[in-house]
């Protein structure tokens, strides 16, 4: 078994805590990404998984083993670095062979793994070439191979992605996932980017201050985020946040704010703070509309078209706002209109602890 178990996790620099008592379970064979802003602790917290970094305080465990003294090439772990970090004078064969050689694995043994990760990648015609006569693609997966010849029982990726294009990176974003799928080895992924993380993990950890706000599928943290620091985090474009003071008629909730007034059934809600933030994603934004129950008015600021949507952004009295609309409507800048809101889409926030209420 390959779990990898972190309890109570904190490493400090002087007096700064880069991470603050970090609990994580990523399960054998799952795919597990940390992601999060710069600074948030992500990639310190996988140094320390790798050995590179000693945590201060906390247990470290994959599998059985508790490995908080283990040196790194002991611990049967295989990292992938942001830069590649390949032999330049060696070709890509001694390159994914290097490691193997270190360990005295037989020679015969060397080349079968070479040959098997290379035609896995679709780099077997390139195992005489050097890492300077390689794409950037090329160069990524001569270090994903790397790591696949050593058989690790973890995978450790630090950003991979990030110094590949666009397009790119989708496709690479898609071996990745399908290399998973047929290696099934217990992968811990960290990256920035939420449209990474929310297309290869079977579990994302959304971190911010060097603490884990939230460690679930993607699609419970997209539908549930547990804050609103991880509400606005996940979604592309970001979730809208409103200020709403909240008032109480009969057997509805009336959130008022500028430019708007929603009601709810107070029985989505027990009880509500006097002061709250209306978080609505863009895709649950439509319109223009002319009247409705659940509507916001908002200035047109700028439009950006992209064919398969139209994204609208607008001033909602004093918040700006994004609004993912249909393509083929027409909205003109400086315009002031009304979109309806989808409420089975709202999100409610404490605005003194930022917690979610709804």
């Amino acid at each position: 078994m390959s779990e990898v178990n972190l309890t109570a996790i904190t490493k400090k620099f002087g007096d700064f805590v880069a991470v603050n008592e970090v609990d994580l379970e990523v399960d054998d064979g799952a795919f597990t990404v940390l992601v999060g802003p710069s600074g948030c602790g992500k990639t310190t917290t996988l140094r320390m998984i790798a050995g590179l970094e000693e945590a201060t305080s906390g247990e470290i465990r994959i599998g059985e083993k508790v490995v908080n003294r283990v040196p790194p090439k002991d611990r049967d772990i295989a990292m992938v670095f942001q830069n590649y970090a390949l032999y330049p004078h060696m070709d890509v064969y001694n390159n994914m062979a290097f490691g193997l050689k270190l360990r005295k694995t037989p020679k015969k043994e060397i080349d079968q793994r070479v040959h098997d990760a290379a035609e896995l990648l679709g780099i077997e015609n390139k195992l005489k070439s050097k890492p300077r006569e390689l794409s950037g693609g090329q160069r990524q997966r001569v270090a994903v191979g790397r790591a696949i010849v050593r058989k690790p029982k973890v995978f450790l990726f630090d950003e991979p992605l990030s110094n590949l294009d666009a397009k790119l990176r989708v496709q690479m974003r898609t071996e990745l996932e399908q290399l998973h799928h047929k290696l099934k080895t217990t992968t811990v992924y960290v990256t920035h980017d939420q449209v990474e993380a929310m297309t290869l993990g079977s579990r994302i950890a959304v971190m911010k201050d060097g603490v884990i706000h939230q460690y679930a599928s993607p699609q419970e943290t997209y539908d549930h985020p547990a804050n609103q620091f991880v509400a606005g985090f996940i979604g592309s474009p970001a979730m809208n946040f409103l200020a709403a003071k909240v008032e109480s008629k009969g057997d509805t909730i009336v959130l008022v704010g500028t430019g708007f007034q929603l009601t709810l059934p107070k029985e989505r809600v027990d009880t509500l703070p006097s002061d709250v933030f209306v978080g609505i994603r863009p895709e649950d934004l439509s319109g223009p509309v002319t009247d409705g129950e659940s509507i916001i008015e908002v200035k047109v600021l700028v439009t950006e078209p992209l064919g398969n949507e139209l994204l609208v952004y607008a001033d909602c009295g004093e918040e700006r706002v994004v609004a993912n609309l249909d393509p083929h409507q027409h909205v003109e800048i400086d315009s002031t209109i009304k979109l309806a809101v989808d409420m089975n889409g709202l999100h409610l926030f404490d605005r003194e602890s930022e917690k979610t209420i709804l």
